[in-house]
């Protein structure tokens, strides 16, 4: 299926590694012009040089913090323009919330909703301008089954999806749709990292921990990047017009919902 979405340009917050750069690996594939952002330089750099190389489109590589000022200014200076928008941003550290700060829930509200909503702000109306225009959150499939030790997670995403949940009815009458995408568990850093206190509190090896995990899941398995690249890649094309303000779970089967 042609996605019609050659020669595009899109914008992919924290896509050095893991669901980001699977995201901008299959836009890469369509023929999308990617700027890249995250905070680390040398994996950013070696993703572009991938990517460009192997699909021939136009890579911008732009290292910084997407949840600053700065770091968003760089990024819409060297596109100010985007027909597609892939927010992401690294998600909290897993805890206790008798621990948390008002500072650690300022960081997580900054991070994984308030940088989102100002990247929307500030490129949304030209999209509408131009009549078209993709925006895909990658948020957790915590918003719809919170996990306890994510609490900073699911406050923040919650909020997030909220805010969509209003402008995205808006939007889509000018071919603009904005929809979440909601990972369960894939094989990513992310994930190494909030098994990591499971293995510390048992003395097992991690690897152990994630293989009783993993069959725990009604697929069996954890989710692979490509997997979760593919439907943001959907979602950012000329066929998924008529879909907006949805949050599409992607997670095995794991939520024992009917909706």
């Amino acid at each position: 299926m042609d996605f019609g979405i050659k020669g595009r340009r899109a914008i992919i917050c924290a896509s050095s590694k893991g669901l980001g750069r699977a995201c901008a690996i299959a836009l890469a594939e369509e023929g999308v012009d990617l700027v890249l952002t995250a905070r680390t330089e040398g994996p950013l750099k070696d993703t572009a040089e991938f990517i460009t190389n192997k699909y021939g489109v136009d890579v911008k590589a732009i290292a910084g913090d997407i949840t600053t000022v700065e770091g968003r200014k760089a990024v819409l200076e060297e596109c100010a323009s985007p027909d597609i928008l892939v927010n992401n941003a690294g998600g909290p550290p897993p805890g206790d919330f008798h621990d948390w700060t008002i500072d650690d829930w300022m960081k997580a509200i900054n991070a994984n909703m308030l940088t989102a909503i100002e990247l929307i702000r500030q490129t949304v109306d030209g999209m509408q301008d131009r009549k078209f225009g993709r925006i895909v959150n990658i948020t957790s499939a915590a918003v719809k089954a919170p996990i306890d030790i994510l609490g900073l997670s699911n406050g923040a995403r919650a909020g997030l999806t909220g805010f969509c949940a209003g402008i995205s009815r808006k939007t889509v009458a000018h071919n603009v749709t904005i929809n979440g995408l909601l990972p369960g568990p894939f094989e990513t850093d992310r994930l190494l990292s909030t098994m990591a206190p499971a293995a510390k509190a048992t003395g097992r090896p991690i690897e152990e921990i994630m293989a009783e995990r993993a069959k725990l899941n009604p697929a069996g398995r954890f989710g692979q990047p490509e997997e979760f690249g593919a439907a943001c890649a959907f979602l950012c094309s000329d066929k998924a017009g008529f879909i907006t303000g949805q949050n599409i779970l992607l997670d095995g089967g794991a939520f024992p919902g009917t909706m």
